[in-house]
């Protein structure tokens, strides 16, 4: 179940297997309704109660496997749902809205699930699909001490809690939030469940154009809006299967964050330049740096993985860009990347990272990462920045970025390199945006988009000159 594609239909009746006697199995397996032979299906809908109560073992099962913390939690959902094909679309965005919704406050539920009764996980999914389908409709499938013990952790007031438990913070994470301004607000917001944004391809469509299909077709109950920075960008609520719509199979929609759009802004491509995206993954941002080219040029989407990069083929085709070269290459020492030292206009450095600045769609990270991985990322960044800056021409242009909040991968990053490198200089991301992105208030010369300012995923961007050639 995909974080973007899910969709979210009215509810139906779930297939049922006929029984072999006369009464029916509820969806828990109790008898209830009794079975009419006569027109080979039951009387009636399920009640209430018994959807809520196996809604409620669904969700306890799937939080088992994602605890386990061996996959990402969309991945290991996906693969829990796979056993269960007969679970229909609405089935799956509770049990996946449930699911994150535990996630997102693991700790402080873990607080009070301590005084329950019963199995652990079954009083997490109690609390997590209270969230989703409401207290009231969760109260019809519970048992009375359940209804009991709901209604008392409801009436809480969470203020009294320690800042690590309120906000459900490990606490190394916590410790390294004493770092960052103004990070109570920040960590408030990465808890909220974030809006699916997506982008026009400029070499398509024109994004008023778009806009105007959505809000007067049947995406209008997805409530689509302009992004307020991005000038590709849509934003819509809930979860539907864009892959569908006919905009996206044309080409002409992509699904990408808000933040990840104005990255690639910031790298400014132009037309029959030689452009690098260096760690490029399943191709997001080449599918804009492509499309700001017209498809002129040569673009090379660099990146150690032959499987995300056969994941972005297909996307450029559909995108109908031709100056897309894609190339796997080695972690060190490529002799591809050698053949491009010094001749590259522009090269984006999207450094793989913790990803926390992406919590409020992957909440499960704040569980999965820990101290030990981010000094392998700063490592591995400080590397991969060493390797991208030496394809840099003279007068060409060097972005590095993550989709984290944290300083050691971000700011001190980027100053260990200039220390190192004179022959590089620091460019205001406020000059390079201002006339693209006008709404966007920045307060230094990086790009830095903070999720409970600018409503994004949090992203930092540095632009970087090279002014000479190297020593």
């Amino acid at each position: 179940m995909s974080d973007h594609q899910q969709s979210r239909p009215e509810r139906g009746r779930s297939d049922r297997k006929r029984p072999s006697s006369s009464t029916q199995r509820n969806e828990s397996g109790a008898r209830g309704r009794p079975y009419d032979a006569r027109r080979d299906k039951p009387s009636g809908p399920p009640e209430p109660g018994a959807i809520a109560q196996r809604r409620l073992e669904q969700v306890a099962s799937a939080l088992g496997e994602v605890l386990q913390w061996k996959h990402p939690a969309d991945l290991a959902l996906t693969r829990w749902a796979r056993t269960r094909p007969k679970m229909g679309s609405r089935d799956r965005a509770e049990i996946r809205e449930s699911v994150f919704d535990v996630l997102r406050h693991l700790r402080q539920y873990r607080n009070w699930a301590e005084s329950g009764v019963g199995p652990s996980t079954r009083r997490l999914a109690i609390l997590g699909l209270s969230t989703a389908i409401g207290q009231q409709e969760l109260s019809l499938g519970l048992a009375e001490d359940e209804r009991q013990w709901l209604s008392h952790i409801r009436s809480l007031n969470v203020e009294g809690l320690p800042v690590g438990v309120r906000l459900s913070l490990p606490e190394w994470l916590e410790e390294r939030l004493t770092q960052i301004p103004e990070s109570y607000k920040l960590m408030q917001a990465m808890n909220e469940q974030a809006l699916l944004d997506l982008r026009v391809n400029p070499m398509k469509a024109e994004r008023d154009t778009v806009l105007r299909q959505l809000q007067n077709g049947p995406m209008a109950r997805f409530k689509p809006v302009a992004m307020p920075f991005s000038p590709w960008g849509i934003r819509i609520e809930g979860r539907p299967s864009v892959a569908v719509w006919p905009q996206y199979e044309k080409g002409e929609l992509e699904i990408q964050e808000e933040g990840s759009q104005l990255l690639t802004a910031l790298l400014e491509p132009r037309r029959g330049e030689m452009v690098i995206d260096y760690c490029a993954g399943a191709g997001g941002k080449s599918l804009l740096l492509g499309a700001l080219m017209r498809s002129t040029g040569r673009l090379y989407a660099f990146d150690v993985s032959a499987s995300r990069l056969s994941k972005a083929k297909p996307r450029f085709a559909r995108a109908g860009l031709s100056n897309v070269v894609p190339v796997v290459i080695q972690e060190e020492g490529d002799q591809r990347v050698r053949r491009l030292h010094g001749k590259a206009h522009r090269v984006l450095v999207d450094a793989p990272c913790s990803g926390l600045g992406t919590l409020r769609r992957n909440p499960d990270l704040k569980w999965r990462q820990h101290p030990q991985a981010l000094e392998q990322y700063t490592k591995m960044q400080a590397d991969i920045l060493e390797q991208a800056a030496a394809c840099v021409a003279p007068g060409g242009r060097l972005v590095y970025a993550t989709c984290s909040f944290l300083p050691e991968e971000n700011e001190q990053q980027v100053q260990a390199f200039l220390d190192k490198h004179p022959e590089f200089r620091l460019l205001d991301a406020r000059e390079i945006l201002k006339d693209k992105c006008p709404a966007l208030a920045l307060e230094g010369p990086y790009l830095n988009l903070r999720t409970d300012r600018h409503q994004t995923d949090c992203f930092f961007g540095a632009a970087l000159e090279r002014i000479t050639e190297s020593a």
